[in-house]
């Protein structure tokens, strides 16, 4: 049994219907233009890749290649739709562990491939493609920054095994120096510390979350409830500003929006 998990790779298949992946990008990312309600969209997952030339990027996270090659799937499909009428949706299937840590990384700058994923899909939202994040799995970090986060809408699986955070739980004990039981104890009244997808729906930042039956292998079920949800989340795009300010309206956001307006009214 592999030591990673498959959840992405499973749902792009099943949302890319057999469609062939796009050539000349890593093995590593998996992108496809596929239909979804009678309407063009493109798919986009980071997938695991034991062969990767970067071995911290062998388990599905963002690395050096994966950064610049989800760059470039973004920004081609902005140069192809720059004079169509309508933008196709991009559609950015969440399973990462985390960003790539590594001295290679460092040295070769990721912060630069992360930013420049993270850069095109804010440019293609904000020129009218609407982008949709889709969690199937764990939504890590800088991984997670450059691969959904600049979604227009945030779609989550309720499973124990979709988590949200800055990082993973054992390298959270280490930051705040608290034992991994200690640091759970503490998520449970401080909701951003949390990891659960509960927790994270509190700060406003998912637009709908859904049940499924096998999250690891859709089924037909399965695969119809997300269609539809999809489908549902481009039309509210469609008909709504392209920033980000709906993230702000949940009670636990009410700090960052007082921050927010005050800055507003002194700058």
């Amino acid at each position: 049994m592999s030591s990673y998990s498959l959840r992405g790779l499973r749902w792009f298949e099943a949302l890319s219907n057999g469609v062939r992946p796009l050539p000349g990008l890593p093995a590593s990312l998996k992108v496809a233009d596929t239909q979804l309600g009678g309407q063009d969209v493109r798919l986009l997952a980071v997938v695991a890749d034991p062969d990767n030339r970067f071995p911290r990027a062998r388990n599905g996270e963002v690395g050096l290649l994966e950064g610049w090659g989800l760059a470039k799937a973004v920004n081609d499909a902005m140069e192809a739709d720059r004079d169509a009428p309508v933008k196709r949706p991009l559609i950015a299937i969440v399973d990462v562990p985390s960003q790539a840590y590594g001295r290679r990384e460092e040295a070769l700058g990721i912060h630069q491939a992360l930013a420049g994923a993270a850069d095109c899909y804010a440019r293609a939202r904000l020129g009218g493609h609407p982008v949709i994040g889709l969690l199937v799995g764990k939504a890590m970090s800088g991984a997670f920054l450059a691969h959904g986060y600049q979604a227009n809408r945030l779609i989550a699986l309720r499973d124990p095994g979709v988590m949200v955070h800055a990082m993973g739980k054992a390298s959270a004990a280490r930051v705040t120096l608290r034992s991994v039981e200690a640091l759970e104890a503490l998520a449970a009244s401080v909701p951003p510390m949390a990891y659960d997808i509960d927790s994270y729906a509190s700060l406003g930042l998912l637009w709908e979350t859904l049940s499924v039956e096998r999250i690891e292998q859709p089924s037909a079920a399965d695969l119809a409830r997300v269609h539809e949800c999809l489908i549902q989340a481009i039309r509210d795009v469609e008909t709504g500003p392209r920033d980000l300010r709906g993230r702000l309206g949940a009670a636990n956001r009410m700090a960052s929006s007082k921050v927010r307006q005050l800055l507003r009214a002194q700058w």
